[in-house]
């Protein structure tokens, strides 16, 4: 019961990556602010508040923010699970198409930052931003998506330097390929799902994909007080793909 007593608020809970440390922090019994941009969890929990919404809308943001002060109080953990990809060559993406990808991944992590870092207690928090392994590289048709998880590393260092003096710690993990609904369904659009599910993972030195609790036990581990010392970092889980 790591988390027993921890105020947590957790974006992007409803599917994939949130969903799996949304698991793991009740496990280890936090108390749970969840918003996603579904209208409700597909797995209810009678102690969870669940608030639907858009994160790229400050309004939604400062709302949320409210009811976290009135439903928690404080708030020790903050898990920036949300965001959006487009693949799409630079030279083909629509403005609004790039806007989006930014909105999603950037500014929204950015306006949830801003409104959440108040009820951090003066004991201080962990701030846990998900960004990508394209944050990290480069790639063909992941350009705009790069540089927005590319911002949000740039953004949380910044964060964690600014905010050090507070005891707010703020970390990123950047996660590979991870076996979510929205990941397998791409697959399936292939002509050959196998066949391309086996080139994806040939690109990845452990040969397979992550599953989405790995990337919440890494997340859980940056929420920890195990990791007391550690702000501004990115720990990449992605089987070994940035590391060549």
């Amino acid at each position: 019961m790591r988390l027993q007593k921890v105020n947590a608020v957790i974006t992007g809970a409803s599917s994939g990556i949130g969903q799996a440390v949304v698991s793991r922090f009740r496990r280890e019994g936090a108390n749970l602010l969840l918003t996603g941009r579904r209208p409700e969890l597909p797995e209810g929990h009678p102690d969870d508040l669940y608030l639907p919404g858009d994160l790229a809308d400050e309004r939604f943001v400062s709302e949320l923010a409210a009811e976290a002060a009135d439903h928690l109080g404080h708030v020790q953990v903050v898990v920036l699970c949300h965001g959006f990809q487009a693949s799409s060559p630079l030279a083909e993406m629509t403005y609004d198409d790039a806007r989006e990808v930014l909105h999603s991944n950037l500014l929204s992590s950015f306006l949830a930052l801003k409104h959440l870092m108040p009820l951090a207690p003066k004991s201080g928090a962990s701030m846990v931003c998900v960004s990508s392994r394209f944050g990290m590289v480069g790639t063909p048709n992941q350009t705009m998506y790069s540089a927005a998880k590319g911002g949000l590393i740039a953004l949380a260092r910044g964060a964690a330097v600014e905010w050090a003096a507070r005891n707010i710690r703020v970390n990123v993990v950047a996660p590979g390929l991870t076996v979510t609904p929205v990941i397998e369904a791409s697959f399936q659009r292939r002509a050959d799902p196998a066949g391309y599910r086996r080139a994806r993972e040939s690109s990845i030195p452990l040969g397979r994909l992550a599953t989405p609790g790995e990337v919440a036990d890494a997340i859980l581990f940056l929420a920890c007080p195990e990791s007391s010392y550690i702000t501004g970092a990115v720990l990449p889980v992605d089987g070994g793909y940035t590391a060549f």
